[in-house]
């Protein structure tokens, strides 16, 4: 659901003020602080992919991707329980519990990418990065896709094209399209398309030499989230970065949608493209609900950068918040989630296409693993007031989740680590049952 919706339902609600806790709301943040629904939900509870609120209602979580390993994970709860009953400093004292984790995080890596920062957010991570590249190839400027989001920095907001910004794409900023072969039927056609963006890069790049920004860096969601989980190919992705790396520029990997096994088949999303980033951002689902994020790098980065600035993180790299990440990994391992998104994931999409033989709107499924996308679309229109409507539907029924895409219409599917098959199979009963109400809206 991007800003514009946002900002209408909020304001929608303002107008009702349906309740004295959402008036309280906007007294104090505001009346348009984002809030999901058109009548919102207070949230009081959760654990595991379930969610309560103040009705006594349980809803079914296939959204959010912050509690990654479920929602009150217990050996979270304990672990950073113990920290904070212990120690719990920042970086500028030694304490082992951040060196433990990083060890462990980076051994998850191709062994190029060996030193790392913490940071709070995934926001401090993109914001860091694009620092980091601007100091190592002393060039400014960004590309990105015309229809992304990574971060609410005024660097990043400055570059971002797939929310509602005041701040305009900066001078230094490029976009290019990213192309989807999920729309081609024949290969050559899809060679064609392939050609067509790399020649947009192409462009892009001239560009920004030409008005002497020089390339600094691209950066992308490898699943490329936020536009909709369009399939763009190896070669494509292949030949950007080949052509910014010619230009003197990085390529950094924004895993905070992808990274933690979300797919399903890797560990992080750049593997699915088999090139190596240059630069690894990590952040919402690396503490379960703690703010932690990363930024990995080659070690030569990494120093190149620390030479010249004295950089560190009161909050990122404390006992707890590190114990909290701990935690994620040990029950990833554990309960084999990494092999559970993949399970379900797989066995979700089968579900969802056998949907697809009964509604014609569902167009394509798309994604992998636990990240997967429903586009609503009929004879080449973009369904994406039904997409709403289709949300609002499976929230009546107790089931959570949103909508992506530039035209808002294909239907998001990120919930918990530990969803199961059982919960796949509700999540596409009442999927079923949302879509033939729709109909009838």
């Amino acid at each position: 659901m991007n800003q514009r919706i946002y900002l209408q339902l909020e304001f929608r609600t303002r107008l009702r003020g349906s309740s004295s806790i959402i008036r309280r709301r906007i007294a104090t943040l505001g009346a348009y602080s984002p809030l999901f629904y058109r009548e919102p939900l207070e949230i009081v509870s959760a654990e595991g992919v379930w969610m309560h609120d103040a009705k006594g209602d349980r809803y079914l979580d296939a959204y959010n991707n912050v509690p990654h390993v479920g929602h009150s994970n217990e050996r979270v709860r304990l672990a950073v329980s113990q920290a904070l009953s212990s120690v719990n400093v920042n970086s500028r004292y030694i304490t082992r519990m951040p060196i433990d984790y990083a060890e462990r995080l980076l051994a998850l890596f191709p062994k190029q990418l060996d030193r790392m920062f913490f940071v709070n957010s995934g926001s401090e991570a993109n914001e860091l990065a694009l620092r980091i590249a601007r100091q190592k190839t002393g060039n400014r400027g960004i590309i990105v896709s015309d229809f992304s989001y990574h971060g609410n920095t005024t660097a990043l907001a400055e570059m971002t094209t797939g929310l509602t910004v005041h701040e305009t794409l900066g001078s230094h900023v490029r976009a290019i399209t990213i192309p989807d072969l999920g729309t081609c039927v024949e290969a050559k056609d899809q060679r064609d398309l392939t050609a067509h963006a790399l020649e947009s890069v192409d462009q892009a790049i001239a560009s920004l030499q030409s008005e002497g920004y020089g390339v600094a860096a691209v950066i992308i969601d490898p699943i490329f989230s936020t536009e909709g989980m369009p399939t763009p190919g190896q070669e494509f992705i292949s030949g950007l970065v080949d052509r910014v790396h010619k230009a003197g520029g990085m390529y950094i990997a924004d895993e905070v949608q992808s990274g933690f096994g979300r797919t399903g088949l890797h560990m992080w999303g750049f593997q699915h493209f088999h090139r190596l980033p240059d630069i690894v951002t990590l952040g919402k689902p690396m503490g379960n609900g703690l703010p932690i994020g990363a930024v990995i790098a080659e070690g030569e980065i990494i120093n190149h950068f620390a030479a010249e600035n004295q950089y560190f993180n009161t909050f990122a790299t404390t006992p707890a918040s590190c114990s909290a990440a701990m935690a994620v990994l040990d029950e990833m391992e554990d309960k084999t989630l990494m092999g559970n998104a993949a399970v379900v994931g797989a066995y979700l999409k089968h579900r969802l296409e056998s949907l697809r033989t009964h509604h014609d709107e569902i167009h394509s499924i798309r994604g992998s693993g636990l990240y997967i996308g429903i586009e609503l679309s009929y004879e080449g229109e973009a369904l994406g007031k039904y997409a709403a409507d289709i949300v609002e539907g499976m929230k009546s029924l107790k089931v959570l989740h949103s909508r992506i895409g530039r035209y808002d219409n294909i239907l998001k599917i990120r919930p918990p680590l530990v969803f199961s098959q059982e919960h796949a199979d509700m999540f596409c009963t009442n999927l079923d049952i949302a879509l033939h109400q729709g109909r009838c809206q």
